[in-house]
């Protein structure tokens, strides 16, 4: 077997990254029209539902993202009834989640943009599934419809039309918007448009975390059958609504994006360089004579695949050629070796 060590000056390049994007739901989908919650299954009634793209009880089932309603000073929420105290916790809980992950310190609320402060206090929450969605989702590709019978709504971000990026200490965050994909933002009326001066734009989102926090008050004006109830110490079932006009929407699309980092490596066959096999029909076994006359003084050989060793001659990897490539006195060639991390 023979072997060439690489001159790291000119035979490899490192580092060279690449962004790629695919689909974020189970098997690579770029899009879920149908939903399903574990309440058959004995889920809890709580402030946020698991989402599965079959129903739990399959075997493929499995959770895409999580959603859920969650107030400043925890309305829409029971209590422990085991405690002494009042109850109110759970969705003051989660706003209290959202907002140490989210925001600056010493930031008690999220702001959405209007003039209407109360927008501030509540919002519905989408929380991709991690290790699906990888380093982050794709900003500019994803869009949720949301069907409130008489009145339904298509939901973006703002992206594609931002100069500048805001960061916050979740990140990279963009408004979610009125619009699709494919005809960008849509601008209509006064109070229905990307961003009204009252309520606000339709929500937050946080690309690099995969969180979208979609304004509770805004979607009351504006999704016909989105109503948000805020009792004090009662369960309200808020994230129902929201998955119930998920269902009829029947559209959430969604992409991933990650990093990739390469090292190509250049494997250069020279014309004088690995002409002979060791392969039993290369040569005979008694005198060692050229199987082929026609190989004497010109042997041919053909290249299916190259292997990388590290200095103990220790195979770490191994690609292979999509067609032979014939080697010869006569000829030279460059072959790509591209290690994807």
């Amino acid at each position: 077997m023979s072997f060439q060590r690489f001159n790291r000056a000119d035979d490899i390049v490192e580092n060279q990254r690449t962004t790629i994007t695919s689909g974020l739901w189970t098997g690579g989908g770029t899009q879920l029209t149908k939903f399903y919650t574990a309440s058959a299954a004995g889920e809890q009634t709580g402030s946020y539902l698991n989402i599965y793209n079959e129903d739990p009880t399959g075997s493929a089932s499995e959770v895409q993202f999580s959603l859920g309603y969650a107030h400043y000073q925890g309305s829409g929420s029971a209590g422990n009834s085991t405690k002494s105290t009042l109850g109110r916790r759970q969705s003051k809980a989660l706003y209290g989640q959202f907002r140490n992950l989210l925001l600056p310190p010493n930031t008690n609320e999220f702001n959405f943009g209007g003039s209407d402060t109360q927008s501030n206090e509540d919002f519905y929450f989408i929380s991709f599934n991690r290790a699906r969605m990888r380093e982050k989702v794709n900003p500019g590709n994803w869009e949720l419809k949301l069907d409130g019978a008489a009145n339904d709504i298509i939901l973006i971000d703002d992206s594609s039309t931002t100069s500048g990026v805001t960061v916050d200490q979740g990140g990279r965050v963009f408004n979610i918007v009125s619009g699709s994909i494919a005809d960008g933002i849509t601008t209509e009326g006064t109070d229905d448009g990307a961003i009204s001066t009252t309520s606000g734009s339709y929500g937050l989102f946080y690309p690099d975390l995969g969180v979208l926090l979609l304004n509770a008050r805004k979607l009351d004006t504006q999704v016909t059958d989105i109503s948000t109830t805020r009792s004090t110490d009662t369960f309200d079932n808020n994230p129902r609504v929201l998955f119930n006009s998920l269902v009829q929407g029947a559209s959430f699309r969604a992409r991933r994006e990650e990093e990739i980092s390469s090292t190509n490596f250049f494997c250069r066959i020279n014309n004088k360089k690995f002409n002979f096999s060791s392969n039993p029909t290369f040569a005979t076994a008694s005198d060692g004579s050229l199987t082929q006359p026609t190989f004497f003084k010109d042997p041919q050989t053909f290249v299916t695949q190259v292997g990388l060793y590290n200095d103990d001659n220790e195979l770490l990897a191994v690609a292979k050629l999509s067609k032979p490539l014939l080697n010869s006195y006569a000829r030279e060639a460059i072959i790509k070796v591209k290690l994807d991390f």
